[in-house]
């Protein structure tokens, strides 16, 4: 299966990186910086032909069409573009995510970095992968060394679960922080080292489960800020290479 997840997120790839740079059709959702692209629906419409073509009977979830339930053991979550508003503003970080649950469990998932022209993908149990070369998170055991990443909800005015006390509070116990406007490919970058962590709050099942796979199989820890399991349907996500995770969980309760 990992192979054709591989294969139709770069063919939604493809009508991405076409309509970079053109003009665009917006349509607002809960206020102004959460719109919709008609490049984020052709996308997705590209993605569900391929899954009611191959298997019509799994369940989808997706971003902007919503939930399709067929009772199968098998669902596809879908963020058919991953950073809608990096793209909109000529920004050339955004990705397709797309992963695979049988019951509740992400057993494969890919996100494709469009404009570079970067695979990630992992299945359960074997590993994850950058253009097909093995991944592992950092080694780094430090805070005050690490190099982090987050993103803020679009309704960060509202200041949701106080994410910018948070994040004032990494920016100074940490190396540096980050943030790029996919995280899907925040988790990418945690999963391949480059990033020692990464949280955020109000994310959706499609921002995170195939980012959570890749964490977890380059050898990463998964949590909500009070170090309980989370899953995709969690609001809080914290995803580390596990050596700075206590002391993240401690910064998060502000300890």
């Amino acid at each position: 299966m990992i192979n054709e997840i591989i294969e139709i997120s770069r063919e939604a790839g493809e009508v991405i990186r076409e309509g970079f740079g053109k003009k665009l059709t917006l349509e607002y959702k809960t206020n102004i910086s959460d719109f919709v692209t008609n490049i984020d629906k052709a996308s997705e419409q590209k993605i569900i032909d391929f899954i009611k073509k191959k298997y019509p009977k799994h369940n989808i979830l997706a971003e902007e069409s919503g939930a399709e339930n067929f009772n199968s053991d098998y669902t596809w979550v879908i963020d058919p573009l991953d950073g809608t508003v990096n793209f909109a503003h000529g920004l050339p970080i955004f990705s397709v995510s797309i992963a695979i649950l049988r019951k509740k469990e992400i057993i494969a998932g890919a996100i494709y970095d469009v404009m570079n022209n970067i695979m990630f993908s992992s299945e359960k149990g074997s590993g994850s992968f950058q253009n097909g070369k093995r991944i592992y998170v950092s080694e780094n055991s430090d805070l005050d060394k690490s190099l982090l990443v987050t993103g803020f909800p679009y309704n960060i005015k509202q200041n949701p679960d106080n994410a910018i006390e948070k994040f004032s509070r990494f920016v100074l116990n940490s190396r540096g922080v980050r943030r790029l406007g996919s995280a899907a490919i925040d988790l990418c970058y945690v999963a391949n080292g480059t990033f020692d962590g990464f949280w955020e709050v109000n994310l959706h099942p499609w921002d995170m489960a195939a980012g959570m796979l890749l964490v977890k199989e380059a050898g990463g820890k998964i949590t909500d800020f009070t170090n309980n399991k989370n899953s995709i349907f969690s609001k809080q996500l914290l995803a580390t290479n596990g050596k700075v995770h206590d002391r993240m969980i401690q910064i998060l309760n502000n300890n």
